[in-house]
């Protein structure tokens, strides 16, 4: 039997990770491998369940029993002795091809090339998948580099986490998500839906098409403008209703979901009333926006963490465009609060942190503030698990830890019910059955 206890792991330093001996496709294959672990969070319910032994065979989960069991010799014990386990986490809002740098950020859309952008998601992918997320939506690339990561990842090529990601996401002209914001005249052009950007439902269908075409797994638009983009508003409405309904009708053909960057009040309600899955952001949210996407059973992601940390940064001269800074100043400070307000009043909440914004690998800071808003501690690991598992229409086999669910499982030392900020280092995770972290005491 091959023991592996937390006390004794061998570590070895990767891209100035510290990561497992057994890290990445190097775990040899066993008839089973046994978890013991001294809580159980599931997700399922909000129960909570002491020492339990996950059994997993291949990468799925066949047994949870009672006490600690090691197993026959053939098998592979992890001792998680005063460790709580709970699902993989799941991040519903990244952008894993950059990361924001302030000035030098924005000069890369005239200096990177597509494999600067793909380099560089490799290294977030596994940051990410190092700090506790196993899953995540990338909401938005430059050049589907995201598509090629996923393709990556999922071939064993490189170690990341299950992406469902966007691609290039769909604005309209001058909107948030238009990438030539800003440009000299000559240097714009007219980007087409193939770019992303759109005018009318004719080329709001074709974008869609493209996107699938393009190999995305769910579309993303910026209903409204956006904090970061290198244009004055911050929340005006940038789609049409007919465009609006193009889009979701189109990707309801695709099996496709549909993401929304929203700040302000009109986009949201024009992007719910057309049927969309989530809300992103959502600053200036009121009692008829959560009315509607409860009635509608809207998700909101709320990406508190980004709102903080543009707010803090608008405090330093020079960081962002002048244009920028006082829609980040403004609207930053303000989404922890609509947060709170959405929880108290029922909205449906999926974690996400728009982390590219902030930095990859601080995507578990996003529990602290939800909690610092109202949320309980369980609620919030259950936005993490079980709740972005049903947005993303994969409860079958993710999200929650029970018998024929695949082996997505996290760890961290002591009880995050009773102190939630553990969750910002964790300490074991394991995707699709293989270890890829568990780091020494």
């Amino acid at each position: 039997m091959l023991k592996i206890c937390t006390s004794t792991t061998h570590t070895l330093a990767m891209s100035g990770l510290v990561v497992s001996a057994l890290l990445f496709a190097a775990m040899p294959v066993q008839s089973a491998t046994h978890i013991f672990a001294s809580t159980l969070i599931s997700s399922k319910d909000t129960k909570i369940r002491a020492d339990k032994t996950i059994i997993i065979e291949n990468n799925k989960i066949v047994s949870i029993e009672d006490g600690r069991i090691e197993g026959d010799n053939d098998d592979t014990f992890i001792d998680l002795s005063g460790y709580t386990l709970m699902p993989g986490f799941m991040d519903m809002h990244t952008h894993l091809s950059f990361q924001n740098e302030g000035p030098a950020g924005y000069m890369k859309r005239f200096t990177n090339n597509e494999a600067d952008y793909a380099i560089d998601s490799v290294v977030y992918a596994q940051t990410t998948l190092m700090s506790g997320f196993t899953t995540v939506r990338n909401l938005g690339d430059s050049l589907n580099e995201t598509v090629a990561l996923r393709n990556a990842i999922n071939a064993g090529k490189v170690p990341g986490p299950r992406i469902y990601t966007a691609a290039k996401s769909i604005a309209t002209t001058g909107g948030h998500a238009d990438p030539t914001n800003s440009f000299s005249k000559r240097l714009m052009g007219s980007p087409q839906p193939v770019d992303g950007v759109i005018n009318g439902a004719d080329e709001a269908r074709e974008a869609v098409r493209q996107r699938y075409k393009d190999g995305a797994d769910l579309i993303k638009i910026t209903a409204t403008g956006g904090v970061l983009s290198v244009a004055k508003s911050g929340q005006n409405p940038q789609f049409m209703d007919d465009e609006l309904a193009a889009i979701v009708q189109t990707a309801k053909d695709y099996d496709m979901t549909v993401a929304v960057h929203a700040h302000g009040k009109e986009g949201m309600k024009r992007a719910i009333l057309a049927g969309v899955d989530s809300i992103e952001h959502g600053t200036y949210m009121d009692d008829e926006i959560f009315k509607l996407m409860r009635k509608h059973n809207v998700y909101y992601v709320p990406t508190i963490l980004a709102g903080n940390f543009v707010a803090e940064k608008a405090k330093i001269d020079g960081y962002f465009p002048e244009i920028v800074r006082p829609k980040a100043a403004a609207i930053g400070p303000l989404i922890q609060g609509t947060f709170a307000k959405a929880h108290a009043n029922g909205v449906m909440i999926a974690f996400g942190t728009d982390s590219g914004v902030s930095a990859h690998g601080d995507n578990g800071q996003e529990f602290a503030l939800m909690v610092e808003a109202g949320m309980s501690q369980m609620d919030a690991i259950r936005s993490a698990t079980y709740n972005a598992s049903k947005l993303l229409r994969i409860d079958d086999k993710l999200g929650t830890i029970e018998v024929g669910k695949l082996a997505d499982l996290v760890a961290v030392k002591g009880n995050p019910l009773e102190n939630i900020s553990l969750l910002e280092n964790i300490g074991f995770v394991m995707k699709d059955g293989k270890v890829y972290k568990h780091t020494q005491e």
